[in-house]
């Protein structure tokens, strides 16, 4: 067995010097006061069960009141803000602006489908092109049965999302489903922003 080590003078002063400086870690608590006790409330305040409406088998339902965590596709195009000018933004909804180029990726794969769009869309806009139409389709109804339903329309889906990011983001303006002149919600107006 060891013995135990002798503290020298020297070693024992500048260890009372350190003591004397630093602060304990936690702090000792102050010293608990005890609360009264809580009297029950002569009258306990009870709430009254919800109105259940009645309901008739066969009977229509109100769903505007249902929630729906995720909204549509086209419900988020249309509440995102304009940034074009209002007049024209008008005139493009109506499918009164004419496309200076449209690129159709009907039947892609989505390999196939974004690099075609992300060409088609640096072209454009080097060329000087404003307004665009990116042709998607509707899209099949796919879904197998499985637990997690699938998205009705894979590139329809997608292509908003590669429009707003690098490179394409910066070069986009606005994106919006096309009137149904130019294919309704199988189709997609963007509008490039202007060369500088």
């Amino acid at each position: 067995m060891k013995k135990p080590r002798h503290v020298s003078v020297e070693e024992r002063a500048l260890w009372e010097v350190v003591a004397k400086r630093t602060e304990p870690l936690v702090k000792p608590a102050a010293k608990a006061v005890r609360a009264a006790p809580r009297k029950p409330d002569p009258q306990p305040h009870v709430t009254a069960p919800r109105h259940i409406q009645p309901f008739n088998v066969g009977q229509a339902v109100n769903h505007s009141a249902d929630h729906d965590l995720l909204p549509s596709l086209g419900q988020q195009l249309r509440t995102a803000p304009v940034q074009m000018d209002q007049k024209a933004y008008g005139r493009l909804r109506r499918g009164k602006l004419k496309p200076d180029a449209r690129i159709d990726l009907h039947g892609m794969t989505i390999a196939q489908a974004h690099p075609a769009l992300t060409g088609f869309i640096l072209r454009s806009a080097s060329a000087g092109h404003r307004l665009v139409l990116v042709i998607t389709g509707k899209g099949k109804q796919r879904d197998d049965g499985g637990p997690i339903p699938t998205r009705f329309g894979i590139l329809r889906h997608q292509v908003p999302q590669w429009l707003s990011m690098a490179p394409l983001g910066g070069l986009v303006m606005q994106i919006t489903e096309s009137h149904i002149r130019h294919g309704g919600q199988g189709a997609y107006y963007v509008y490039l922003r202007r060369a500088r």
